[in-house]
Parts: structure tokens; C-alpha cells; sequence
């Protein structure tokens, strides 16, 4: 399971998408998001579908790798449908008690996890295209008219590339942990939800641990490197729009302008 989140993680590749601007990756990425709530039927779902499929071919980067993330989201996914096939009123098609099953629900359940695969897979391809260090120049240069308003924008930048950068190496960290805590007898899959919680305590404590000395290290050596904030700095690398990210604008600006007319038409 730990090794199944994709979040943070780059996969390194030569594809289209990787050459793409980040700031490119992120305002389209905003699109997409926005369209999955602007669709509500399933033809408005299947351009999306055909969108993002489109979008992992491009990136080349291997859809089981991709879609191996969605196991992390699976109880929030088996939640999310429970909700709302057994909440959601409308004609009854099956009922037991309380309980009760709609069409409505069936229909509903269906939206909402098609929406939250959606969500997951469309960041996957922005975080497995671009490198921490690209999103964290992005992100700084899109939130830049802040700055007037007092918005400590590079410090924010600079923590959102910090977090991903440790995504990986918890990960990594709480492999090891775990495994060395099973070859000691400890069990993390066997009996109920309470015992597994229990269970769950040789493993957390001195995951917290690892991770509150990696972040004292890390600030030493910031503090040794006197960093002092964003004012002043320059970037190795400065970001530059070229041709193949107005075209990128062009399609996602097609795609959000499809979206609109089927919320407006109610297709």
C-alpha cells in the first residue's frame, strides 16, 4: 500500500507534456477540475474521459503506474458511494429496513466517484510530469501579484516543494519501518479495526520521529546556507511560455469552453 502513492512522485519521460510550462500544467489542471463540477450527466463525463485519456497518452507515462494511486483513496471512495447510495431520495429499488437503495443514489454514486478518480488521476499527471522543483517555481511565479497584497509567496512555494520532496522519503522511511517492525512480530493486518489502530503505534512513533530529525537537519542547513527568504533570489532555470504552451492554453481553453456549454444546455 505505501508504495501505491503516486502523489509527489516524477516520472521521468519525453513526452509533450513534460516540456510543457509548468505554470501551463497547473492552470490546466485548474480547468480540468473545474469541468468535472461544471459536467453532470455521463455524455459531459465521456468528453472528460476522452480528454483525460488523451492526457495519459501524451504523458507517456505507463497507466498502471497512474491508476496504481487510486488504491490509497479506495475506503474514501467505498464511503463516498455508501453516502450516497443508501442518502440520496428518489424512486426505491430495493429497501431493507432503513436502508434503502434509489436510482437517484445508483446515479449520484456513480458521478461522485467518476469525479474523485477524475480529480486523482488529473493531479497524478501534473505531479508524475513535473519535477518538485518546477512546480515550486510555477506555483511562486502564478501567485507573484500577491506579493503586493503582503503574501509571503516564495515561502508558501517553498513549503509545497519541501512537502513533496518528503512524500517519497517517508515513504520510503516507513517501508523500512514497517518491515523491520514485522520481522520483531508485529502484525498489521490481522484482527479489527481497533487492534489494527493499536497495531499502527510501533510504526508511528518512530516515523514522527525520523521525520521531526529530517526537518531539524533541514533547517539546519538552510540556516548553514543563509537562506533568508525569497527577496532577491534568482532562478537557475527562469520559466518562459513558448508555442507549445499557447497551444496547450488553446486546447484546455476548448475543453473548459465545452464544459460551460453542456452545464448551460443541460447535456
Amino acid at each position: 500500500m505505501i508504495r501505491d502513492i503516486t502523489l509527489g512522485q516524477y516520472y521521468p519521460a519525453k513526452s509533450v507534456l513534460h516540456r510543457l510550462d509548468p505554470r501551463t500544467k497547473f492552470v490546466g489542471t485548474l480547468m480540468f477540475v473545474i469541468s468535472l463540477f461544471l459536467f453532470h450527466t455521463f455524455l459531459g463525463y465521456g468528453v472528460a474521459t476522452f480528454f483525460l485519456a488523451a492526457m495519459i497518452v501524451l504523458s507517456k507515462v505507463p497507466a498502471s503506474f497512474m491508476f496504481r494511486g487510486l488504491k490509497t483513496i479506495f475506503v474514501i471512495l467505498l464511503i463516498t458511494v455508501g453516502f450516497n447510495v443508501f442518502l440520496t431520495p428518489g424512486h426505491i429499488l430495493w429497501q431493507w429496513g432503513f436502508l434503502k437503495i434509489t436510482y437517484e443514489g445508483l446515479a449520484q454514486a456513480a458521478k461522485m466517484s467518476i469525479r474523485l478518480v477524475y480529480l486523482v488521476v488529473g493531479s497524478s499527471i501534473m505531479t508524475l510530469t513535473t519535477t518538485p522543483n518546477q512546480l515550486t517555481d510555477g506555483l511562486e511565479r502564478l501567485l507573484s501579484p500577491l506579493r503586493r497584497m503582503g503574501v509571503p509567496v516564495h515561502e508558501i512555494a517553498m513549503m509545497m516543494s519541501i512537502a513533496l520532496r518528503f512524500i517519497p522519503i517517508l515513504m520510503e522511511e516507513t517501508d523500512k519501518i514497517m518491515k523491520a517492525q514485522i520481522a520483531r512480530g508485529a502484525d498489521f493486518e490481522t484482527g479489527n479495526i481497533f487492534q489494527k489502530a493499536k497495531g499502527l503505534v510501533p510504526l508511528l512513533v518512530p516515523l514522527f520521529v525520523s521525520a521531526f530529525r529530517r526537518a531539524d537537519d533541514l533547517a539546519m542547513a538552510m540556516e548553514a546556507r543563509c537562506y533568508h527568504g525569497g527577496e532577491g533570489r534568482t532562478q537557475m532555470k527562469p520559466l518562459c511560455y513558448k508555442g507549445r504552451d499557447y497551444a496547450a492554453y488553446g486546447i484546455a481553453l476548448i475543453y473548459l469552453a465545452v464544459s460551460v456549454l453542456f452545464r448551460v444546455r443541460g447535456i
